[in-house]
């Protein structure tokens, strides 16, 4: 017989849920940003312009909690970080794999990762249908 499990009992912790939202995060996240570096590879006339859009993207990782607590941060860093995406899928997935709660972290996540998804597909369509017509 099929369990009925509901996202909220990520919070209590049951393993089952962890299971499926940790790997679902981490594939989530990577797709949602290869359709966002889709748009400048179709809308750039070179290799190099479509290159150069990726740097703002490699530096998110360094202004979120990936590498440091945002409570060392500067205040103004702090704030940015707190509010980026990168912070909460990265909190999101070290508590899941660390079997800690996680709070309201995991919605926070999973908005991101959809509605960057989701923007960036239809952005990365118009620019495709753009470029074939």
């Amino acid at each position: 017989m099929a369990s009925s499990r509901s996202w909220a009992e990520v919070e209590a912790g049951t393993n089952r849920c962890r299971c499926r939202v940790g790997p679902f995060l981490k594939q989530a996240d990577p797709l949602a940003l290869t359709w966002l570096a889709v748009i400048p590879g179709l809308s750039a006339s070179s290799v190099e312009g479509a290159g150069a859009f990726a740097y703002p993207l490699i530096f998110l990782p360094f202004v979120s909690s990936a590498c440091v607590p945002t409570e060392t941060m500067p205040g103004p860093v702090r704030r940015f970080a707190e509010h980026q995406p990168v912070t909460s899928i990265v909190n999101t997935i070290r508590n899941l794999f660390a079997q800690q709660p996680v709070g309201d972290d995991i919605w926070t996540a999973l908005v991101w990762c959809v509605g960057i998804l989701v923007v960036a597909y239809v952005f990365a369509m118009t620019a495709y249908r753009r470029k074939i017509a």
